[in-house]
């Protein structure tokens, strides 16, 4: 799920201060506790080919976060694609792929045990290949 900045209704809107409030963004209920991660991809870095192995060859933990520049191409188990860039906020569920289409920074929450699983597996199919 993508959102842009506009797209987000203003609950608080005074020369002072602006609030955008977006509701349902996600759920996480049946996770533990959350790790923020910052993410620096390369244009053209395209990470399924390290998520061999894993549930449908996907990332199964979902991410909440915020593109600060670039562009992504995001992938979901049954084909469908998101394109999100800078200054968008983001829910991807478990199921994803990413593919940065211009060098791109995001910040990121994930809950900690299930994506440190899948960066662990990232870390040895990496291994592998050198």
């Amino acid at each position: 799920m993508r959102v842009a900045k506009e797209d987000i209704q203003a609950e608080i809107d005074s020369p002072a201060a602006v609030a955008r409030h977006q509701p349902e963004f996600g759920d996480a209920t049946d996770y533990d506790n959350l790790a923020a991660e910052y993410f620096t991809l390369t244009e053209g870095t395209d990470i399924t080919g390290l998520l061999k192995g894993l549930e449908n060859d996907r990332c199964q933990s979902p991410h909440w976060g915020y593109v600060i520049s670039g562009q992504l191409t995001v992938t979901y188990t049954d084909s469908s694609e998101e394109v999100d860039e800078g200054g968008d906020m983001y829910y991807w569920p478990p199921g994803h792929t990413v593919r940065a289409d211009e060098d791109t920074d995001v910040v990121m929450f994930s809950p900690q045990h299930e994506h440190g699983a899948v960066i662990d597996h990232m870390r040895n199919e990496m291994e592998k290949s050198e």
